[in-house]
């Protein structure tokens, strides 16, 4: 049975240590995304290694990902006949540009006066790293069940872990699949994820001269490329704000709602301007498309000269609805891309990336066991939330062990935490409710 404030009293006991951990985890830049320098990433895929040997783990390795960086793998036996579980997490982040207007030094981790620790990757998802490492030193060498170990080195950009998992599912298969990489709304509310939007993304380029030319001389008749590409960006929104692209499905929700206060705080959405869309704040962004023009190329306001220009391209992300098929909602949105041609222009449409979208099974009793242990950890029942973030790779575990359950939570709270942005923050206290909950979690599974 399970023996909550004895087990609250380990995790204080490794709390110091933890943090240590996780503060020196940080003073990694490790950014896989392209034209950064390697090899601070895989400086930090060797301190992953380390962090899970000296967690008491045997046999931790760096193994090769085909086309990108190296993941972080174990397998731990358990009792014969116990269940297998597999703990994931990411040792990649985001970068912290200076434009960003961080408030502190990204990749020196600073405690705030409210306690929470800033700094990039700190709750994204270097808090998920140490959660698992708070797990396998508070279980010790006498595991419960068997449990595996998968670190991702490329979460944030152009993942090549999804191919290789699907090429080597042994490897891979377990009964349960633990996601330490999101987080409930707010610090001390349970939240269970049972939801996440997929994410589709492309190009789109427009063309509608040869060169440069004078838009005193031939403005008025001569179309310029950013002009047409507002006027095809434009056919993407309805006047609302919903997502208006024929073939793009869309869903409402069902589980707890999103708290207006802790959205309106954390996407620092600015005083008097309105939400996009329309139906309930949940439905909006856990169970309704939303399409994104995340970067153009195109000259800056101090580039700017008194030409029209040939050519614009432009990325664009869409998050799809819980349920909806990747392929098929990328293909809707580069087929209606490709049919905006205002005064003709050349469109081309490339695909970037297909990440699928998940939904849980709330009725498998591994999912309902990970409802207790974080009612058990945390002193009230969770909320069964939805994330408009992607986990690609939670699409090819479900393929590799189609009847596993798989379980999605962790320490990056919706209201601060201020994942991928400036001044990004864990709480401590959730890291500790985390852990608790994690090794809770594994002694259930492996008595069921």
């Amino acid at each position: 049975m399970s023996d909550t404030p004895a087990l609250t009293a380990d995790v204080a006991k490794i709390m110091p240590d933890m943090l240590e951990r996780l503060e020196a985890l940080v003073r990694i830049p490790s950014v896989a995304f392209p034209g950064f320098d390697p090899a601070p990433v895989h400086e930090m895929g060797d301190a992953v290694v380390e962090l899970f040997t000296a967690a008491g783990a045997a046999g931790v390795r760096l193994v090769e990902v085909p086309g990108g960086y190296p993941c972080v793998f174990a397998d731990l036996p358990g009792p014969d006949g116990s269940p297998t579980i597999l703990l994931y997490a990411h040792y990649d982040v985001q970068p912290a540009p200076a434009s960003q207007g961080w408030s502190t030094s990204p990749f020196e981790p600073t405690t705030g006066e409210d306690g929470r620790i800033y700094g990039r990757g700190a709750a994204d998802d270097k808090s998920g790293l140490v959660i698992h490492y708070g797990t396998l030193r508070l279980l010790g060498p006498d595991r419960p069940c068997r449990i595996k170990i998968l670190i991702e080195g490329e979460e944030e950009t152009i993942s090549h872990l999804e191919d290789f998992v699907e090429a080597n599912p042994e490897m891979f298969r377990a009964d349960a699949y633990v996601i330490a990489d999101i987080g409930g709304q707010v610090v001390g509310r349970p939240g269970l994820t049972t939801a996440l939007r997929g994410d589709v993304a492309c190009t789109v380029t427009v063309r509608t001269l040869e060169f440069p030319v004078h838009s005193g001389l031939f403005g008025g008749a001569a179309p310029d490329a950013m002009t047409a590409m507002i006027r095809i960006l434009d056919t993407l929104h309805d006047d609302n704000g919903d997502t208006a692209i024929p073939g793009v499905d869309s869903g409402s929700w069902e589980g707890a709602a999103m708290d207006e206060d802790v959205y309106r705080q954390g996407s620092a959405i600015l005083s008097g301007v309105d939400f996009l869309g329309s139906g309930s704040l949940s439905d909006r962004i856990w169970a309704k498309p939303s399409v994104t023009v995340l970067g153009m190329d195109l000259p800056t306001v101090a580039e700017a000269s008194n030409v029209l220009l040939p050519e614009v391209r432009a990325k664009l992300s869409m998050r799809i609805a819980p349920g909806s098929d990747a392929d098929a909602q990328l293909a809707a949105l580069m087929s209606h891309l490709e049919a905006q041609r205002p005064w003709n222009c050349v469109v081309e449409v490339e695909k970037v990336k297909t990440g699928h979208a998940f939904k849980v099974d709330e009725s498998n009793p591994v999912v309902i066991a990970a409802g207790k242990a974080l009612e058990a950890a945390y002193g009230s029942a969770p909320e069964s939330i939805g994330s408009g973030a992607s986990i690609p790779l939670v699409a090819s575990l479900q393929r590799v062990a189609p009847d596993a359950a798989i379980i999605l939570w962790g320490a990056e709270d919706t209201a601060k935490a201020r994942i991928h942005a400036s001044d990004e923050s864990v709480d401590p206290e959730e890291i500790a409710r985390m852990t608790a909950a994690q090794v809770e979690f594994v002694r259930a599974v492996a008595r069921r």
